[in-house]
C-alpha cells in the first residue's frame, strides 16, 4: 500500500459530546478505559498495512497531538512510514477549516508532496474494526474515481448520516446529506444505506474536485453536502465521475457488523457499555486485530478488603462485569457493569454501577454512583449520590443527557 496516503479528519468541535469535549478534541476523548476514540481508526490503518497517515487536527488539539506523538511514534521514518499530526497551515488564507473538503484542500500542498496515487479519507471519531485493503482493492478493480464506505442503518437515524442510493451494481446514483426522512433500502424496509464517512479517491481526481469546489462561492466545502452530490449530478469537474459504494465488512468476528458513531453522550455511553457484556459486541481481545494505544506505566489493578454484611455495610473490594485498568484500586467498594480508567480509586462501602470513570477519579466512602460518566481528575466526597436524583444532579452543575446519563466535567469541584 505504498501508493496510498491516509488522511484522518480529526478537527471537529464535537459539541454534542460536551462537556467531554470542553477541553479536548472529540477523537481524543477516552474510550473503553484505556483507549482514545482515534485509536480505533489508527489501529485499523496499521492492521491494514497503511503506514503513511496524516491526522488533520484543529480545535483543542493539544491532548490529541500529545497522544499521537507519544503513542503512535513507533513507525519507521527510514521506510517513509509516519503518523503525523497536521494542524491548519493557513497556506491559502487566514481562515480555519470550514468543511471536510476544505480541510483537505487547505493541506493540498502537504498531500501532493507525498505523491500518492490513491487517497483514503477517514473520520477519527468512529468505533469499528475494518480492513481498508478490501475497499482499496475494489476501488482499483472498478477503476472508480470515488468509492464510499457504506453500512445499513435504522431509518430513524437518517438525520445523522449521509444517505447513499445505489443501483444493482453498487454504482452510487444519489447522495443526500442528513435528510429528515428517507426511503428504505430495496429489500429491507427497516434500514437505509448510510455513508460511513470513509472515502477512497483517485488522487488526481480529488485534486481537481477540491480546486473546483474551492472556487464555488456558495459551497459549504463539504464532501457529503457538496462534492459527492455534485460528482453524481455531473455539476463539478470536466467529465462524469464514477462513484461506487463499498458495503462495510468488519474484522470483529461477530454475526453483525459493528460500527458506532459516538457523537452524542448517549451513543458514547452505550458504545462503552457494549464492552462490559459477557460476550461484548466489540471484541477487544482479538490478537489478530489488535487495538493499539499509549500504555501508561502503572502497577496492576488491586482489589482489597473482604467482609460480610448487608448492602451498604459489607466492605468488599470487588468488580463484576467490568473493565478495570492498571493503577486502579477498588478498596472495599463494589463495582458493577462499569469501566474504570487508569489510576481510579473506589473507597470502602462505595457503589459504582453502569458508569464510566476516567483517569484519576477518586470515589469517597459510601458514595453511590449510577449511569454516570465521570471525567478525569474528579474527587467525589463521601456519601455523595450521582445518578439517583436528576434535580439534585443539576443543582451540582452536572450535565444530564436525553436518556438520563449524568456527566461530571473534568476536574469538577463539588461544594456542599
Amino acid at each position: 500500500m505504498d501508493n496510498v496516503l491516509t488522511l484522518i479528519l480529526a478537527g471537529g468541535k464535537g459539541t454534542r459530546l460536551e462537556p467531554l469535549t470542553r477541553d479536548r478534541a472529540k477523537p481524543a476523548v477516552p474510550f473503553g478505559g484505556l483507549y482514545r476514540i482515534i485509536d480505533f481508526t489508527l489501529s485499523n490503518c496499521i492492521n491494514s498495512d497503511l503506514r503513511r497517515i496524516m491526522v488533520l487536527t484543529q480545535f483543542k488539539a493539544r491532548s490529541l497531538d500529545l497522544h499521537i506523538r507519544q503513542g503512535w511514534n513507533f513507525l519507521s521514518p527510514e521506510m517513509h512510514e509516519f503518523v503525523d499530526s497536521l494542524p491548519p497551515q493557513q497556506r491559502l488564507g487566514e481562515q480555519w477549516y470550514t468543511g471536510t473538503a476544505d480541510a483537505i484542500y487547505q493541506n493540498i500542498y502537504s498531500i501532493e508532496a507525498e505523491n500518492p496515487k490513491y487517497i483514503l479519507i477517514l473520520a477519527g471519531d468512529h468505533i469499528y474494526k475494518m480492513d481498508y485493503r478490501e475497499m482499496l482493492e475494489h476501488h482499483i478493480e472498478r477503476d472508480a474515481d470515488l468509492t464510499v464506505g457504506c453500512i445499513p442503518v435504522p431509518l430513524s437515524e437518517s438525520k445523522h448520516f449521509g444517505v447513499v442510493q445505489t443501483d444493482a451494481e453498487n454504482h452510487v446514483t444519489g447522495f443526500i446529506e442528513k435528510p429528515a426522512t428517507t426511503e428504505p433500502m430495496p429489500g429491507d424496509k427497516k434500514h437505509f444505506l448510510a455513508s460511513m464517512g470513509i472515502y477512497v479517491f483517485t488522487a488526481k481526481e480529488l485534486y481537481e474536485l477540491l480546486i473546483a469546489d474551492a472556487g464555488t462561492p456558495d459551497s459549504n466545502h463539504d464532501f457529503g453536502r457538496n462534492i459527492i452530490p455534485a460528482m453524481i449530478q455531473g455539476t463539478i469537474g470536466r467529465r462524469p465521475f464514477k462513484v461506487m459504494a463499498h458495503r462495510f465488512k468488519d474484522m470483529n468476528n461477530k454475526p453483525m457488523p459493528y460500527w458506532r458513531d459516538v457523537g452524542t453522550i448517549d451513543a458514547y455511553y452505550q458504545a462503552n457499555m457494549d464492552l462490559v457484556s459477557v460476550e461484548p459486541e466489540l471484541n477487544l481481545y482479538d490478537a489478530s486485530w489488535p487495538i493499539r494505544t499509549l500504555q501508561p506505566q502503572m502497577p496492576p489493578p488491586k482489589f482489597v478488603f473482604y467482609s460480610d454484611g448487608p448492602p451498604g455495610k459489607a466492605r468488599r473490594g470487588e468488580a463484576h462485569e467490568s473493565i478495570v485498568c492498571n493503577g486502579s484500586i477498588v478498596s472495599g467498594g463494589r463495582v458493577w457493569r462499569s469501566i474504570l480508567a487508569p489510576n481510579v480509586r473506589i473507597n470502602s462501602y462505595a457503589q459504582v454501577e453502569e458508569s464510566i470513570l476516567f483517569d484519576n477519579v477518586n470515589v469517597g466512602r459510601y458514595c453511590r454512583i449510577r449511569r454516570a460518566i465521570i471525567d478525569k481528575d474528579v474527587k467525589i466526597p463521601e456519601h455523595m449520590e450521582i445518578g439517583y436524583n436528576a434535580e439534585a444532579d443539576r443543582a451540582l452543575g452536572l450535565t444530564i443527557s436525553e436518556q438520563g446519563i449524568v456527566v461530571v466535567p473534568k476536574a469538577h469541584s463539588f461544594s456542599r
